[in-house]
């Protein structure tokens, strides 16, 4: 018989991702009603039968209950309840069911008995990983290196992994080394960018169509889950994928197959999901703009990359990296200038460390590219001194022109407003929490604040 753990009430309590960076998924089984209410059974084998049977792996001494009465089934990072030819049947929110799979907060009625499936979220603590990188990702300091160690201890499995952090912290990078150290690696890496698509093509985009489907469907189209066959799905900027897509979504990932648009034929969906959010997907949650379920489903590990300014001791490595042997090694720059380059708070992280080690590469040597240097004109600038870079990527250029923009908002800000930062954050109508963050991510301290 498993083990139970023993609570005074039967309270709902949803539980989400830590704020600090690894958390893994764990699922249990709550009696609501029965012989003893608040007693919790963990989801820790891969098959569990539950019954009245003392043979059975979660017990349950009620006569309305069958010896063997359902059984649930781990599947990748999926849970199947299976009835097992009870007398009274299994019940899955109202309906009796065979078999289905379970989403967090379904209840489960046997006989009297009724259970909830709960999720819960567990603060990992890892040994760092004696690796200094893992696939394309680089990093000595300890949080990329305990990161290191849970990537290469979940990238063997078919665990959904989701991965949150700032722009340019190297999601992308950490999606490649888990496709490259996974069972799947030798299929495709398909890549869906929800907030490169437009709103009205990304259901396109995800499932495929046929032709005749919506006007301008001039033929059939395979989708990402149908090209990613036998490989990795990676959904990107996943806080940009619309709401009424959200259960659409949840259902090919629990159903395991879908549709093209205007087609009426099944397809299989053979992948492993990895997702990525540069939006706390939680709060998105609690905001109403993200479905709670398929934040679930998707978040059975849950990994958040550290922005640059929080692991200064990687710049030196990831520097000379990019140099690739092309000007002298960081550790042999002058003082003053690495000085410079270890205080500027990257606001765009590894993306514009690297687009400044490039700089340095073409105007030939560091102290010309150093932070202070780095808002090279590619335009004439706006009044306000923001300063448009027409010739990158249009996805880039808008990431660092928004992130010109929060740092010179805020300078303003708290030059102007009166009442601390308090002042400044009702001023500007956002939480003060919020408003530390983007002080913090600018390296703008409380010296600028209106005396």
């Amino acid at each position: 018989m498993a083990a139970g753990e023993k609570q005074m009430a039967a309270t709902k309590a949803m539980s989400h991702p830590q704020a600090g960076g690894l958390s893994m998924q764990r699922c249990m089984l709550v009696q609501l009603q029965g012989p003893d209410p608040g007693m919790r059974y963990q989801l820790d084998r891969p098959v569990l039968v539950v019954g009245k049977s003392p043979e059975c792996d979660i017990q349950i001494p009620d006569e309305t209950v069958s010896r063997r009465h359902f059984e649930i089934v781990a599947e990748a990072d999926r849970y199947l309840l299976r009835d097992l030819g009870s007398t009274n049947g299994t019940m899955l929110d109202g309906a009796e069911v065979k078999e289905a799979f379970l989403r967090p907060g379904a209840s489960i009625k046997a006989g009297q008995v009724v259970l909830r499936f709960q999720t819960a979220f567990d603060a990992i603590r890892l040994e760092p990983s004696p690796s200094e990188r893992f696939g394309p990702l680089l990093g000595k300091s300890v949080v990329m290196r305990q990161i290191f160690a849970l990537l290469e201890r979940v990238a063997p499995t078919e665990n959904t992994v989701l991965l949150t952090g700032e722009t340019g912290t190297g999601k992308g990078e950490a999606v490649r080394g888990i496709h490259a150290a996974s069972a799947r690696r030798r299929g495709p890496l398909v890549v869906v960018d929800c907030g490169a698509v437009a709103p009205t093509l990304i259901e396109s985009e995800l499932f495929g169509h046929v032709r005749g489907a919506f006007t301008g469907a001039s033929s059939n189209r395979s989708g990402a889950l149908e090209l990613s066959k036998g490989g990795t799905l990676f959904i990107d900027e996943l806080d940009d994928l619309p709401l009424e897509l959200q259960p659409k979504l949840l259902r090919v990932l629990e159903e395991r197959e879908f549709k093209r648009l205007g087609s009426g034929r099944s397809i299989g969906f053979d992948a492993r999901v990895v997702a990525a959010s540069k939006k706390d997907l939680w709060m998105e949650v609690e905001a109403g703009r993200f479905r709670q379920d398929l934040f679930f489903r998707l978040s059975v590990v849950s990994i958040k990359l550290p922005p640059l300014r929080e692991r200064r001791e990687d710049i030196g490595l990831l520097v000379d990296h990019f140099l690739r042997g092309r000007l002298e090694p960081f550790e042999q720059w002058p003082e003053h200038v690495r000085h410079r380059w270890l205080e500027y708070s990257w606001p765009g992280n590894v993306r514009e460390l690297r687009n400044a080690v490039d700089r340095a590469l073409a105007m030939g040597g560091p102290e010309a590219a150093a932070p202070a240097n780095l808002a090279v004109e590619a335009a004439p600038s706006s009044s306000d001194g923001l300063v448009p870079e027409y010739h990158l990527p249009f996805k880039e250029a808008k990431e660092r022109l928004l992130a010109q923009f929060e740092r010179e908002y805020v300078r303003r800000l708290l030059q102007r407003a009166e009442g601390g930062v308090a002042g400044a954050a009702r001023q500007a109508g956002i939480d003060r929490k919020h408003l530390y963050k983007l002080m913090e991510k600018h390296g703008l301290g409380r010296h600028l604040l209106k005396k």
